[in-house]
């Protein structure tokens, strides 16, 4: 993406692939697993089918972000995207899981935006940021799996 931001990281988490997606595909579990992100109130009535949105604030490189994503696509289990077309830069966030072995998920998390103005000009050094965070984000998304209660 030219002038673009596209990171992309991934985690292999001792935790079944369904309980996972259904736990991570919650926007209101974010702040549970996110590091920068304070809160998230819905705008619409919860859930995760396309159109419904959610309202995330947020702490990045020492600035408070606030803005909103839609759910674009869902197909439980297995992909996420959601978008803002507001907030400091256009942003989709895409969500992958895939059964890595017995027990255990592969999950890809994925950042894409196009910044405009002065925040163009930081997109290279965004991007590393934001890897490291993202990182960091789904190691505390695996030790808080280990507390999720068992699938029935």
């Amino acid at each position: 993406m030219a002038g673009g931001v596209d990171v992309r990281v991934e985690r292999v988490i001792a935790c079944p692939r369904t309980k996972l997606a259904r736990f991570a595909a919650d926007p209101a579990n974010a702040p549970l697993w996110y590091a920068n992100i304070e809160s998230v109130e819905w705008v619409t009535a919860p859930g995760t089918e396309p159109g419904a949105k959610a309202a995330f604030v947020a702490n990045f490189l020492g600035r408070r972000l606030a803005y909103t994503y839609e759910i674009l696509s869902h197909d439980p289990g297995v992909r996420l995207v959601m978008g803002t077309s507001q907030g400091p830069f256009p942003m989709e966030t895409t969500y992958e899981w895939e059964e890595a072995r017995k027990g255990a998920t592969r999950m890809r998390l994925i950042n894409r935006g196009q910044p405009a103005g002065f925040r163009a000009v930081l997109a290279p050094l965004m991007a590393p940021a934001m890897r490291r965070a993202m990182t960091k984000d789904l190691a505390a998304l695996a030790k808080f799996a280990k507390r999720l209660p068992r699938q029935r």
